[in-house]
């Protein structure tokens, strides 16, 4: 009995100290809770006695001042935003359209799936990029045969990637491809259409506080009209299903760095420095001998040994004004060249330039779009779809610029949504230039007696390209567009004629090609 008292008296001693333990912890957290409550109340007395509106440090920029200010209202009232980027808390928010959110950046995919087939007459042998500076002339057996081929070789994949570094910061990356490309045809000429066939690959940095864009990459020149502003993957090219799109069009694609500069509201000024290249005539020019204009390109460096490089020394240096007063888009243009050739014992240079000017006017609002470019220089034939060369040679043996101009104007007409007609008119122009021979461009004493003679050989007939004209029109209609993407089905028809300079037989030597085209196009995204 005494065990009994004695172990129930120290269970129940056990129980009351566990009890009264239990209390005063309770009242310890009890506690601690309310001095919490009081700090955030605190804090909550001290935020609403701050004066409105972001605190501006007055030792910096009023640029800095503007991003540092959206940037803090950008992550206010985010719990735990403290000294994080809002592209880190906000990626799903800024992805808009198509752009898929993918860790801290947006991705948007894009491209398409396309069938073409094509007649084309005379035969060029070519795939769905014509070639308008070398249709064939009479003497060749092409020129009495036409071609009939279908390609899926224009198809195109691409992608976007942007990412805010802070509410006035954007980087972007983007890479455009497609199937054209060949080992043996590889070239910086025009396209820099090294195998993969890297359409545009480049990376923009764009501070909206400041207004300015550098870019850095393959893209477009800036001769290359803009449909707005002067931004990357805007630029107005023709309509056409022709990967060579249309004589007198301005275009290359090929590495530069630019600097875009939003100067005031609908202003826009930028200059970039591009990758340059020479075009040669081809044909009956022959370099002499004892002059260095181009070399065949070294594989172990990279090149591609089965066509040749110009000698250049500096790169090509282009600028562009846009403006939109309101009504349309116009563009003033420039572009500086640099040619260089070596004889035995000496070096020489020549300058070429280009000064061009570009209209987009809407006709008819919402229905009907004027487009009209010129360029105008010399040495810039490898700016124009034709592809005229740039230079020729003195009797010395000196470098020389060929003086030329490039024209276009088309019409563009929205008949509904989905449904685009369109009209285009184009013109390139060379002139005689350098010796009096082979070595010159155009020379009066070239033997074309032969360019209308089938079977005729090549030494009877060595016309240089004097004029490349072409009009050309079609259409594109979307077939479906919905929530799995869109279906267009577009057809074009073109009439391109091909003049060459008279030679020592008192003839003008011409040619003429036609080019029916039709397209089925998938646009996934």
């Amino acid at each position: 009995m005494l065990r009994s008292c004695v172990g129930a008296t120290i269970f129940c001693g056990l129980l009351t100290g566990s009890a009264s333990a239990a209390s005063d912890a309770t009242d310890a957290r009890l506690e601690a809770l309310q001095k919490q409550i009081a700090a955030m109340q605190h804090e909550i007395s001290a935020l609403k006695r701050r004066p409105t509106g972001p605190v501006v440090n007055t030792s910096i920029g009023p640029g800095h001042q503007s991003r540092m200010a959206r940037r803090e209202e950008a992550v206010q009232g985010i719990p735990g935003s403290e000294g994080r980027s809002p592209a880190f808390l906000q990626a799903q928010a800024l992805c808009e359209g198509p752009a898929i959110p993918l860790g801290h950046v947006c991705f948007t995919p894009g491209g398409f799936l396309e069938l073409t087939g094509f007649y084309r007459n005379p035969n060029e042998s070519a795939d769905i990029g014509s070639n308008f500076g070398g249709i064939p002339f009479r003497n060749s057996p092409m020129a009495h045969e036409g071609e009939f081929r279908f390609s899926a070789r224009q198809s195109r994949i691409s992608g976007l990637v942007t990412a805010m570094i802070d509410p006035s910061l954007k980087v972007s990356a983007y890479g455009e491809a497609d199937f054209l490309g060949a080992a043996v045809t590889s070239n910086n000429r025009e396209t820099n259409s090294y195998v993969p066939r890297i359409r545009q690959l480049w990376a923009a940095f764009d501070d909206k506080d400041l207004g300015i864009q550098v870019l850095a990459g393959q893209a477009y020149t800036l001769m290359t009209t803009n449909l707005s502003g002067i931004t990357a993957t805007k630029e107005q090219t023709p309509l056409t299903i022709d990967a060579q799109f249309v004589p007198g069009f301005n275009w290359a694609r090929m590495p530069q760095v630019r600097v875009v500069d939003n100067v005031a509201p609908g202003i826009w000024a930028a200059a970039a420095l591009e990758a340059s290249q020479t075009l040669v005539p081809g044909g009956a020019f022959v370099i002499p001998a004892n002059v260095n204009l181009t070399n065949a390109g070294d594989p172990a460096g990279l090149n591609n040994s089965t066509t040749t490089y110009s000698v250049n020394q500096a790169p090509d240096v282009s600028a562009k004004l846009a403006f939109e007063p309101g009504w349309g888009h116009y563009e003033i243009k420039g572009i500086a060249r640099w040619f260089n050739d070596r004889t035995i014992g000496r070096s020489y240079d020549d300058m070429g330039f280009g000064v061009g000017a570009s209209a987009t006017v809407p006709l008819i609002r919402d229905t009907l779009d004027l487009q009209l470019s010129g360029l105008f220089g010399r040495g810039i034939g490898r700016y124009g779809s034709s592809q005229l060369p740039d230079v020729a040679l003195r009797a010395d043996g000196s470098v020389v610029a060929i003086p030329m101009f490039q024209t276009l104007a088309g019409v563009i007409g929205h008949v509904y949504p989905g449904f685009d007609v369109y009209a285009y008119a184009g013109w390139e122009h060379a002139e005689r230039t350098g010796a009096l021979s082979l070595s010159g461009y155009g020379s009066p004493t070239l033997n074309d007696s032969g360019c209308d003679i089938e079977g005729a050989t090549a030494s009877t007939c060595q016309a240089e390209s004097r004029d490349v004209k072409q009009i050309t029109g079609g259409f594109w209609h979307d077939v479906y567009k919905g929530s799995y993407g869109r279906v267009a089905a577009g057809g074009q028809v073109s009439y391109t004629t091909r003049d060459a300079f008279r030679g020592l037989a008192g003839v003008d030597p011409s040619t003429h090609m036609v080019v029916g085209l039709a397209s089925l196009r998938y646009y996934p995204f």
